[in-house]
């Protein structure tokens, strides 16, 4: 949590292909006193923004180092390879590492995998990153493989991609110091985890736990039904008559007469 306790605020991480825009809406339902501020970082640099305390919590990619941080893991994109639109891969639905084997594959230095050999005859040179990589794609010059929502987020009327069934895949996962896991951070974890604004793992669990004790109404008073039943068995004794019982059906006999009964209408 940064600044002072009167004036408390969130600072969110996000690496590119993450959209966090969900979660911000939910959260400032939830907290409007409380600004989040959104930092978009290379997906490189994440870790080394949350260590120095520039972020609370950040939307990064795995792996991450399990010592230092806490990782909830979120989901595994789908790999493709980006081509031009009149490229002869896209007259296929789905293309495996093989078939890119004879292909120019453009390997940028903020590449988001980790090959052990990167696929592909190797281009000429490194683009600096991603949004290089994807220029030089739609030069005609190679291909690129990357997850899914680069993909998207690059995306050019030139250039197309498909899935790449046996590449490498990376996951994304909400992440921050485990040192440093305060409040604010626990709010934001269970916004992700979908947790409702009455669950009982947030800042209100006693509250929640004083609600729902036996013999409390929602205003925090009697409950009332029980105590008008009570009252009408009470009114029936002190009168002598049992409740919903008139004389005659008593004895059996006819009710006595008290003058003439009122024609209904």
């Amino acid at each position: 949590m940064t600044g002072s306790e009167e004036s408390p605020s969130f600072r969110l991480a996000y690496v590119p292909g993450v959209t966090p825009a969900k979660w911000v809406r939910i959260w400032n339902e939830r907290l409007p006193g409380v600004p989040l501020t959104l930092v978009q970082v290379p997906a490189a640099e994440a870790p080394g923004v949350l260590r120095a305390g520039e972020a609370d919590a950040g939307f990064v990619r795995l792996p991450v180092d399990r010592t230092y941080f806490s990782a909830i893991p979120l989901y595994t994109e789908t790999t493709v390879v980006v081509v031009p639109k009149d490229h002869l891969i896209t007259a296929a639905e789905e293309v495996t590492l093989a078939d890119l084997a004879d292909e120019v594959l453009f390997h940028p230095l903020d590449d988001v995998f980790d090959w052990d050999a990167p696929p592909g005859e190797p281009a000429f040179e490194r683009p600096a990153t991603t949004p290089d990589a994807i220029e030089l794609v739609a030069a005609n010059v190679g291909l690129l493989v990357v997850p899914q929502s680069l993909a998207r987020l690059y995306h050019r009327r030139d250039l197309t991609y498909r899935p790449v069934v046996d590449a490498p895949q990376s996951s994304v996962a909400l992440s921050w110091p485990e040192e440093a896991t305060t409040d604010l951070v626990e709010d934001f974890i269970g916004i992700v985890r979908g947790r409702t604004v009455n669950s009982t793992r947030g800042r209100t669990t006693a509250q929640s736990a004083a609600d729902a004790r036996p013999g409390r109404s929602d205003r925090g008073g009697a409950q009332q039904k029980p105590a008008a039943k009570s009252s009408g068995k009470s009114a029936a004794k002190s009168s002598g008559k049992p409740a919903g019982r008139t004389a005659g059906a008593r004895t059996g006999g006819r009710p006595a007469k008290r003058g003439k009964p009122r024609r209904r209408s």
